[in-house]
């Protein structure tokens, strides 16, 4: 094969590529638009069906009538795959949201809103009405005049929840830094055997970082008991998948430039990373370090719900037995660690740019 074949040969393999994945596209936006048309618009909004059934049978039929449009609409200007791949020529003097195509995703959006009203059951009817309000005003004179006499109680479990975050953000930075690198493309698309680590981790971190600490918290206090040590692994762990997703994603980011010629001087993998990747990244890598303790402090107040440790734990007892008033000063502390920590690091992200 010639080289001038080979160039070809990957443009038309590209163009493959970009052709099915506007079809699926397509097909998918086509199918949620009828299920949606059909259990919002009809059964909710038409038929004023409360709660609709629901049977497997409904999005299968909406995936076969959404291929059947989205075959029948593909090559023309209504197709949002083909406009999202760059298949259709556009007229730089026009605006791209004049274009059918993103008139049409327009009012997919517009209908994803509707459908978001009446599954989220808005209605203001109950937030306005006399027997919410009055029960509103009860808790909220209850918060407003806090009970002073637990402040000590509520400022030693203040004290656990800050270590606690500040422990379980110090815990995951080497795993963070380290996952970091293997989970950035740029550095992990050299080989197959190094793509598929990449692939690996990435399934990891998102994996991790889906399930909210709370859930993390509510495994830990099974393994480990009751405590601090539950709520700070579930903070250590999804402040792991969390940084090294940022700092993979800075490391993406980077100038190829010291790279590309320190590769060409022969140095070590190892040596391109240190000196040539290290030094672009050492400031984010710091700014998001602090903003994830700033994020961990106050994921530690939510996790104590669970039995994770730290005033959140008090919170809950409190709030259970309905001693709104012990509540108020609880929120109260914690509005104020969460103030001075917000306060604190953007004065520390400030002064290290």
């Amino acid at each position: 094969m010639s080289t001038e074949a080979i160039p070809q040969k990957k443009n038309n393999d590209g163009q493959l590529v970009a052709f099915f994945q506007a079809i699926l596209i397509d097909i998918f936006l086509w199918a949620y638009t009828v299920l949606v048309s059909y259990k919002i618009v009809y059964q909710k909004i038409i038929l004023a069906n409360r709660y609709s059934d629901f049977t497997w049978n409904q999005p299968l039929y909406a995936l076969g009538l959404g291929t059947i449009i989205a075959m029948a609409l593909f090559m023309t200007k209504f197709s949002i795959g083909r406009g999202t791949r760059g298949m259709i020529e556009h007229n730089e003097a026009r605006s791209v949201l004049k274009e059918p195509y993103a008139v049409l995703g327009l009012l997919m959006i517009i209908l994803t809103f509707i459908a978001g009203i009446f599954i989220s059951e808005v209605s203001m009817r109950e937030f306005l009405s006399e027997a919410g309000l009055g029960g509103a005003k009860r808790i909220f004179t209850a918060l407003l005049t806090p009970n002073f006499a637990i402040f000590e109680q509520a400022l030693f479990a203040a004290i656990e929840t800050i270590y606690m975050a500040f422990i379980a953000t110090a815990i995951s930075l080497p795993f963070a830094f380290l996952l970091g690198f293997f989970a950035a493309r740029n550095l992990m698309s050299n080989s197959r055997f190094f793509f598929t680590i990449y692939n690996l981790v990435r399934f990891f971190l998102n994996i991790s970082r889906s399930i909210e600490p709370l859930v993390w918290a509510i495994i830990f206090s099974v393994w480990v008991g009751i405590g601090p040590f539950a709520g700070m692994l579930a903070l250590c762990l999804h402040s792991v998948s969390s940084l090294a997703k940022l700092y993979s994603e800075q490391i993406e980011n980077i100038s190829d430039g010291p790279i590309e010629a320190m590769m060409a001087t022969g140095a070590h993998p190892i040596q391109v990373i240190w000196y040539g990747v290290v030094p672009q990244i050492v400031l984010p890598y710091l700014s998001y370090t602090i903003y994830r303790w700033d994020i961990n402090v106050r994921m530690a107040t939510v996790i104590g719900l669970v039995g994770g440790g730290g005033i959140g734990t008090m919170l809950m007892q409190y709030q259970g037995l309905a001693k709104w008033n012990e509540v108020g000063l609880l929120v109260l502390v914690i509005a104020s660690i969460v103030w001075a920590m917000d306060w604190a690091s953007s004065r520390i992200r400030e002064s290290i740019k």
